[in-house]
Order: structure tokens, then sequence, then C-alpha cells
């Protein structure tokens, strides 16, 4: 099927010309401003985690180990998908700030107006990725953290200690001169060691 040009609507006038100018001045500058705030997202979202991970070794737990075993699980699996996340989005964002590590032969090679215009939508593109995985990486950090502050401490083992006055079980608190402070369901109890008949390690008290 032919196509048939036909003429405009008129002659090319001032405004037609600065349109023309501002159309080419955008499409010049267009992949060095995607370039530029590829480059500032970058620093601001690494700053971003960077205060988040010194923020939770100030303040969270620096043992996993003293959480329930449920919750340090949680906060495991947390802390792997944010890694995971996190590096995916530093690749995008790195990807968008300083192109794809290819070369392109030259035969298939398109205008260089047309080829940094569709470089800045794969940058654009991988940019607004970035940003969207990074913030996914800092809620989940987040989310770890106040697993570590929240979540139940690992129970402590108990220590049941038998003397001619009865049984005492409870969590230790501290043992010092011959005597063991246990934390008991009515308050702390303080067990004479040296008057012991019968010193037993328990998971829990009955």
């Amino acid at each position: 099927m032919s196509h048939v040009l036909s003429p405009g609507p008129g002659p090319a006038g001032p405004a037609h010309l600065l349109a023309a100018q501002d159309r080419e001045h955008l499409l010049r500058t267009e992949l060095p401003r995607v370039r530029e705030a590829a480059v500032a997202w970058r620093n601001g979202l690494g700053g971003l985690l960077a205060a988040l991970v010194g923020f939770s070794l100030i303040k969270g737990r620096t043992d996993v180990g003293q959480l329930d075993r449920g919750w340090a699980v949680v906060v495991g699996v947390l802390l792997l998908i944010a890694l995971v996340v996190g590096a995916v989005a530093a690749l995008l964002l790195i990807r968008a700030a300083h192109g794809r590590p290819a070369v392109a032969p030259t035969r298939t090679l398109p205008p260089r107006r047309a080829a940094d215009h569709l470089e800045a939508l794969d940058s654009a593109a991988a940019l607004r990725r970035g940003i969207a995985l990074t913030l996914l990486c800092a809620a989940l950090l987040v989310a770890a953290i106040g697993a570590t502050w929240y979540g139940p401490e690992a129970g402590r083992p108990s220590l049941s200690v038998t003397t001619p006055a009865g049984t005492t079980c409870g969590a230790v608190v501290r043992v010092a001169a011959g005597r063991a402070v246990l934390r008991t369901r009515g308050g702390e109890v303080t067990a004479d060691l040296a008057a012991a008949t019968a010193i037993e390690a328990v998971e829990a008290c009955a």
C-alpha cells in the first residue's frame, strides 16, 4: 500500500524552529540527566542503608542467639532476603548510572540520538526498579531490627536446688559466695548451695 505525502499546514515559523531546538536539546541532554539522577539516588539510598545498618548495630540486640528460636529464624530469613534484594537494587542503580557492560556490533548500531534515547529509557527503568528494591530492602532491615527489639528472649536453663528447707527452682540470675539467686514465679530467691542435697539443671520448672 503506497502512502502519499502531503504538505504541512503552512510554512515553518519561529515557533516551529524553537520547538525543534528544544526537542534537540532535550534529546541531547536526556541521557546525561538520567545518569546524574541515578548517581544522586544511588548515593542517597546508599547513605540511607548505611544509617539503618549503623542504627541496628547501636540499638538492636547484637546476638540473634538471645532471641527465641522461632524469632531468630525469622530475623535470619529477613536479613537474607534483604541482602539479596539489596544486591539486585545496587546492580540496577549501577546499571542506571553507568550503563551496561556490553558492546553492540557496528552494523546494528542505530543513529546516535536514537541510541541515546533508548539507553535513557532503559536507564530510567533500571533506576525506578533500583529505587523500589532499595526501599524494599530498607523495609526488610527495619522489620529485622524490630524483631530483634521486640522478639521474646530465648528461655534460660533453670536450676533446681533441693535443701533441707525444700526445693527451689528458677532461672539463674547470679551465683556468688556459695549462694545462687534464682528467678522464680514468686520473685528472686536465694538458695544456699553449700546446704544443698541435690542440684539439677532442668529445661523448665514444674
